[in-house]
This record gives structure tokens, C-alpha cells and sequence, in this order.
């Protein structure tokens, strides 16, 4: 049986668009099966899973905050959040419409918009709209022209707990006006545990079910190439160890790409991804009905070698580069500079509806 229960986060949280001082409630969703998430209203933010492994301890396995403040803070990549009106990147903060240029803010060196700009759905209030047995739905309306974007979006965030430890999450959105929706979930998974690092992470096995990856610059802006996986680094197709796989890809830091998922039609959802954490007995799968994941292992995380200082995270814990995984399932990157990306332009009349599920387990 999964019961949900609700406290308060935090309060006198500000509201970035209303400037109203709130409360940010915070949801805890419990399963019989020794699964539990929390969630806040601040960014429709995932803050813990917790799950049992093969010996039965319990651990968290996602990166969070135990604050307001930390979430608040320059140094949050996002951990948890809902990101929207459009996730990744945007070219040089501009693109084409129904033949108008569109200028969107650039809150990355002035040179592109990354996850919908200075003030995106992450930082957003959002409202509970139904709370139910086994789940909630929250809801942020953004009005027209934040950010540059045109069109008044209402979006939701529904998500599911169901007792064979199945997390569902359903984002959907309406617009006014015709205006580019591409949102995502930035949870930063690590099986091992959220405080064990990079040592945990370097234990992990991928398999990602993709065909290809588009093709970025030195920026992480795709050049509109889809680059097929075959015979390289990004072949994930064959459940692989993480850490050598890390190994193979230097110099680059790590994985940060959005991999093209194979689709099986008719089926409207594709296993996108399985993880797993072969000392803790703990696997994470991701099905979705998006066509593509960005895989991010935390590159940007501070480099505690090069004596950067660790992000302080929940429970004591210390976060640095390559402590994490983020599978974030999305539309293409940059999908409005690239005609042949599928589009992410959503018009009047018309409904986005984005579906994933992570299913945790443990090997027997």
C-alpha cells in the first residue's frame, strides 16, 4: 500500500515571479516494499529515493539538499529539478518561428540559454493540483514572454509511486501561443548510495538503447549531425563498466551527450536505459516515450584534484565531480535550430506529453 504524506519544507521561500513570500511543501510517497521518494514544490524537485539493496540496508539514492538555501544556491547543477520551458540548450539564445527570430535569454557566458534560462521551472513555486492515494500533480503556469519565450504554458508534473518500486513521472504542457516545450526530470541517481562519490560510481554497468548520439561543440551545442554509435566509446548497447568506459573517453571529462533511444514501433514507450550496481545488488531502469536521454556523469561537479571546493549536500555529505548520473529524458537539444530534429514547438490546441518510469530493483 503507498501512502503519501505532506510537511513543510521550508518557509517564507520567495516567489521568483510573484514575489509573495510562501511555504514550499514537501511530499513524502511510501511504498510496501521498503521504496520511498520525497518531493517539493520548489522545481517539482525529486529530493530523495530511497531503496533497500540485496542485504536489505537502506540508502538514498539521489543527490539533494537538506535546505532551501542549498537548493537556492549558485553551486545546485539542478539536482532533482523539473526543467523547463526547455531543457539543454538553446543555440546562441535564438531561433526561428513561423519565420520570426525569437532572442531567449543566454544565462551561460552570454553565449546560450542552458535549462530555460536565469529563471527556469526549476526555480518555480509550484501549485499542488491533486494530491492522490499514490502520488501527486503540481502545476506551473509561465506567463508570456519569460525568458523571451512567447506564450502563456501551463505545465504539470505528476508523479507516481506504485508498489513494485516503479517511480512514474508525467510531465505535460499547453500553450497560448506557438512556443518551443521541451522539459525534463535532472535527478542525479548513484546506486552505491548519493554520499559514496565517484569511488560508487566508478562500480556501476550502463546500457543505454540507442542508435546514435547528436553531435556538439565545444560548448555542448549540437551541430545538427547525428553521429552513429557504432564502434565508439558511446555504444552502450552492451551493458558495460562505467569506470572503464570513463577511462576510454579521456580527455574528455565524461559523458554529457543526448543519445538517440531505439524505438520498437508500435510500442509508444522504449526501455531507454538500465543501470546497475553490481556490490549493492541495486539496478535502475528508465523507460520513456521521449526520443532521446542525455547521459551526464557529473563532469562538472567540482575536480576535488584540482582543489575545487565539493558541493556540500544532504546528510554531510560532499558532492564532486563524477559522483553521479543524470538520465535525463528529453527531445533533442537545440531541436529548434534543427529541422531535422523532432520539433519541440507546441501550439495552440495541442498537448505535450512527456512519460517516464524508473524502476529500482535488486538482483536476487
Amino acid at each position: 500500500m503507498v501512502h503519501v504524506t505532506e510537511d513543510v519544507f521550508a518557509t517564507g521561500a520567495v516567489n521568483p515571479f510573484t514575489k509573495a513570500k510562501e511555504n514550499i511543501k514537501r511530499f513524502t510517497l511510501t511504498n510496501g516494499n521498503g521504496m520511498s521518494v520525497q518531493l517539493i514544490t520548489r522545481g517539482a524537485t525529486i529530493t530523495s529515493i530511497k531503496t533497500l539493496d540485496s542485504k536489505g540496508k537502506e540508502d538514498d539514492v539521489t543527490l539533494g539538499f537538506d535546505d532551501l538555501a542549498g537548493y537556492q544556491s549558485e553551486r545546485n547543477p539542478y539536482f532533482g529539478a523539473t526543467i523547463g520551458r526547455v531543457c539543454n540548450r538553446i543555440g546562441n539564445g535564438r531561433f526561428q518561428l513561423d519565420g520570426k527570430w525569437i532572442e531567449v535569454s543566454k544565462n551561460r557566458d552570454n553565449k546560450f540559454q542552458l535549462h530555460g534560462g536565469f529563471v527556469g521551472f526549476d526555480k518555480a513555486h509550484w501549485e499542488v493540483v491533486e494530491k492522490r492515494r499514490d502520488g501527486l500533480t503540481l502545476s506551473h503556469t509561465n506567463p508570456d514572454g519569460h525568458e523571451g519565450y512567447p506564450g502563456k504554458v501551463t505545465a504539470t508534473a505528476s508523479f507516481t509511486l506504485s508498489e513494485d518500486n516503479c517511480l512514474s513521472v508525467r510531465m505535460t504542457a499547453e500553450s497560448d501561443k506557438p512556443t518551443p516545450v521541451n522539459l525534463t526530470n535532472h535527478s542525479y541517481f548513484n546506486l552505491a548510495g548519493h554520499k559514496t562519490g565517484a569511488n560508487g560510481l566508478y562500480e556501476h554497468t550502463v546500457e543505454i538503447n540507442a542508435y546514435g548520439i547528436t553531435e556538439t561543440d565545444k560548448d555542448s551545442k549540437p551541430t545538427g549531425k547525428i553521429t552513429p554509435v557504432d564502434r565508439t566509446p558511446y555504444d552502450l548497447r552492451v551493458s558495460s563498466n562505467l569506470g572503464e568506459r570513463l577511462k576510454e573517453l579521456q580527455p574528455a571529462r565524461g559523458y554529457d551527450d543526448n543519445f538517440c533511444v531505439t524505438f520498437s514501433p508500435p510500442q509508444p514507450l522504449a526501455m531507454v536505459a538500465k543501470v546497475s550496481h553490481p556490490p549493492s545488488g541495486r539496478w535502475l531502469e528508465v523507460v520513456s516515450n521521449q526520443p532521446g536521454v542525455q547521459f551526464y556523469t557529473s563532469n562538472f561537479m567540482p575536480d576535488v584534484e584540482l582543489g575545487e571546493t565539493p558541493i556540500p549536500g544532504k546528510d554531510g555529505a560532499s558532492y564532486a565531480k563524477h559522483g553521479a548520473f543524470c538520465l535525463e529524458t528529453q527531445k533533442f537539444p537545440d531541436s529548434v535550430n534543427h529541422s531535422n530534429f523532432p520539433t519541440t514547438i507546441l501550439r495552440p490546441g495541442e498537448s505535450y506529453n512527456h512519460e517516464v518510469i524508473y524502476k529500482f530493483g535488486v538482483c536476487t
